[in-house]
């Protein structure tokens, strides 16, 4: 049994629908069945409902917008990333200072929380990267206009996390990444520390049903992450407008967190439903054609797919999110092909349940079920070394 402080800069119990929130509480009661695993993590105050489930637990703040903007800046002059310090609480780096000799493993999730690492700690540490995001910021900043000052926050932001990146890799003692692909571009001399334990699904809802009069298309996604609202406005803007006339009735529901703004901007085009979280899908897959992954800025595997899939939905991928799932779902190079692929996939039976089929096949070989006990590998791993 080993004693794992389990590190992260989301509040794992928020609810919050986004990927990375909803993978670390699964890890957190999985690692808690066979170790003592305290957690310690930062919170928004309009959560204070949802913290601290565990009496083990910790948490702290998020420090307020100056403090923010000070320490950005404290990084950007340390040559350390911005997000560094968008997610950094003085109070929590003490807390984790002075705890961490009670522990004799560190896992840290995500590349925002390695700061938190103390540099006399003895003990062995994790670190869940799960994607190289030098590359997806890279991606982000040529696929930005000249005149969003984002392009270049994102550009400098690439930069600063390759650097970490490279750092990383040598300081800790284990990396998991989600992506065979990601770990390709990882040098040689790193390779001993990876460790692959890729996305996945932990219920599988065989829900899809074919009929000609189905007309929706879904999206799901936290439209906080600037590759996602990238790609419903493209959607919207650009593919909705001539599928309406293969489509006259078509309507594209999009699920996830949304900022006001957006959801505002997003109200004034007709067919288009946001809905925001949702915790029970089930009701919005019927009358779907098919779930989009229509991003051009992707790195490793992404979760929607996977959630598309446990439906039974046939899947629409650009070809930068369809790399990891090879012949299971339908790809496309432009926009012309998108809508031919979804003008098939609605009056198509029998090509739209072959791909039913093979979503629920893809799916399958990554349940949750299965995929929790490589966990077990890492810290068995780790172990020997106590």
């Amino acid at each position: 049994m080993a004693k794992i402080l389990f590190i992260t800069t989301r509040n794992p119990y928020s609810g919050r629908y986004s990927g990375d929130v909803i993978r670390a509480l699964k890890v957190i009661n999985f690692l808690r069945k066979k170790n003592i695993v305290d957690v310690v993590y930062l919170s928004k105050k309009k959560n204070i409902t949802q913290t601290k489930k565990n009496k083990r637990d910790s948490f702290f703040f998020y420090p307020n917008i100056f403090l923010k903007i000070f320490y950005c800046l404290s990084n950007v002059l340390k040559l350390q990333p911005l997000q560094f310090g968008l997610f950094f609480s003085q109070e929590m780096s003490n807390f984790i200072k002075k705890n961490a000799k009670n522990y004799n493993l560190l896992f840290f999730h995500q590349i925002r929380s390695s700061q938190y690492l103390p540099k006399d700690f003895k003990g062995k540490s994790i670190l869940e990267m799960g994607d190289l995001y030098s590359d997806n910021y890279f991606q982000t900043y040529k696929n930005l206009g000249l005149l969003s000052i984002f392009k270049y926050i994102y550009m400098i932001e690439s930069f600063l996390v390759k650097k970490t990146e490279i750092k990383l890799l040598s300081t800790f003692d284990r990396i998991i990444l989600f992506s065979k692909s990601e770990i390709k571009k990882i040098d040689n001399r790193f390779k001993k520390k990876i460790f692959y334990i890729t996305e996945a699904n932990d219920r599988i809802k065989n829900k899809y049903f074919f009929s000609k009069n189905n007309n929706q298309i879904l999206f799901i996604g936290n439209l906080g992450y600037i590759p996602n609202i990238m790609a419903c406005k493209d959607f919207i803007i650009n593919v909705m407008p001539k599928l309406k006339s293969e489509i006259p009735n078509i309507k594209l529901n999009i699920i996830g967190n949304i900022k006001i703004i957006d959801k505002f901007v997003f109200s004034f085009f007709k067919n288009v439903n946001i809905l925001g979280p949702q915790k029970n899908l089930d009701r919005h897959i019927k009358n779907t054609i098919c779930g989009i992954a229509n991003l051009k800025i992707a790195t490793g595997v992404q979760g929607k797919i996977l959630t598309y899939m446990s439906f039974g939905l046939p899947v629409i991928c650009s070809k930068k999110t369809a790399s990891n799932f090879g012949k299971s779902v339908l790809s496309y190079k432009n926009n012309k092909k998108l809508i031919e692929n979804i003008c098939m996939l609605k009056n198509n039976k029998k090509i739209s349940q072959i791909f039913s089929k093979k979503s629920l096949s893809c799916v399958k070989k990554l349940n949750w079920n299965k995929i929790k006990l490589d966990y077990s590998k890492v810290i068995k791993f780790s172990k020997k070394s106590f």
